[in-house]
């Protein structure tokens, strides 16, 4: 009988125009759930990868523009090798860029690209702390932080569209990009920091470096910090500091972290840069797209577009197409903000340290490393 009652409701429903459009919000509904499947199934290959953090490492290049020093890109190449040797991702294409800029940062872009700015360079103390630095930073890449934050998205129209013969297309990947570049700008989430401090020191300690090297140089932004109304610059938007030294000098003792390579002596014969008080780094004129001089970059290459309503530091918000600050928040609700955020210099309200003017020239410097040279470098270090 119960049966029967539901059967003649449904009839009845079936005739009426709000049935129709209950209809039409399930066909709207299941195709929602094609597409959110669709991105699930996202697959990016190495070399799309690669292609993705090319454009990234453009993008951060013609912000800060890039030291024309090849000795000092050669030094950072070589500490960088030794890291990356010994990660899980030893043979792609690593590159290392150093930033010409006063600010204190460092970007990692997909495909092996990591950024360090002349500011961080010069805030350093010795070789294990630019070890330190540069594997935490390599961990974003070997986990494919960016890669997997584009890949587990749920956005119900991400507007990418798939090669005929599979893989990405070039407007595809275009956008990735983009949007890529907008979240490594913005900060990693709070577990992926952490992730990266601690697969960070066992990739140092891994490569001979004392993996009190990270610890010592967040000690010393810390020091840096203090004058600031709010954190500044790299690791700004990480977990609070202590709980992040707590952890790492946890990490150090429960794994038993021994390497003993700390190279003061060598860092300071090939890196010379004087660290700049915040109070002093140059900003970039609001309204800019962040190149030295405030002048504008390529249109065709920055998508940091001027928009006078907006912090320089900041780059400009997507018109279309997704966007990865989404998934920093929860299913349901805003992300609570567990991570310091980036704050004022004083009390001008701007990020001196990512806000800083960088150099004209974004031009990448090449850097040839021999395998007798990579293990001269490890030998006359004592690395393992």
């Amino acid at each position: 009988m119960k049966r029967a009652f539901l059967a003649g409701v449904l009839a009845l429903a079936v005739a009426t125009p709000a049935a129709a459009q209950i209809g039409g919000l399930l066909g709207k509904a299941s195709k929602v759930a094609e597409v959110g499947k669709k991105v699930l199934d996202l697959r990016v290959t190495e070399e799309e990868e690669r292609q993705i953090g090319a454009q990234v490492s453009e993008k951060v290049r013609l912000r800060y523009g890039v030291v024309q020093d090849p000795a000092v890109h050669k030094y950072v190449s070589l500490v960088g090798t030794m890291v990356t040797q010994v990660s899980t991702r030893p043979a792609i294409a690593w590159q290392f860029i150093v930033l010409d800029t006063d600010g204190v940062n460092a970007f990692a872009a997909p495909g092996g690209y990591v950024h360090i700015t002349r500011g961080a360079l010069a805030l350093m103390s010795s070789e294990a702390e630019l070890a330190g630095v540069l594997a935490h930073e390599a961990i974003h890449v070997t986990e494919k932080h960016t890669i997997n934050a584009i890949r587990n998205t749920r956005v119900k129209d991400m507007g990418l569209e798939m090669a005929p013969g599979g893989g990405l297309t070039k407007a595809a990947i275009d956008k990735i990009a983009g949007e890529a570049y907008n979240m490594i700008y913005a900060g990693y989430t709070r577990g992926e920091e952490l992730e990266s401090d601690r697969l960070g020191i066992v990739l140092a300690n891994k490569a001979g470096y004392d993996p009190k090297g990270l610890g010592g140089f967040l000690t010393a932004l810390t020091e840096r910090n203090k004058g600031a109304a709010a954190k500044q610059g790299l690791f700004a938007s990480h977990p609070e500091m202590k709980e992040r030294l707590d952890k790492l000098d946890k990490m150090i003792v429960d794994q038993k972290l021994t390497a003993t390579g700390v190279l003061t002596d060598r860092y300071r014969a090939n890196i010379t840069y004087k660290p700049a008080a915040q109070t002093e780094i140059t900003q970039v004129e609001a309204g800019t797209s962040g190149l030295a001089g405030g002048s504008a970059a390529d249109p065709k290459k920055d998508d940091a577009k001027k928009d006078d309503g907006k912090k320089a530091e900041e780059p400009a918000p997507k018109k279309r197409g997704f966007s990865l600050g989404g998934l920093l928040k929860p299913a349901g609700g805003e992300e609570k903000k567990t991570a310091e955020v980036t704050g004022s210099g004083g009390s001008r309200g701007v990020d001196s340290e990512r806000g800083a003017k960088g150099g004209s020239n974004p031009t990448i410097v090449v850097v040839t490393l021999t395998a007798a040279e990579i293990a001269q470098f490890k030998v006359d270090g004592k690395l393992k």
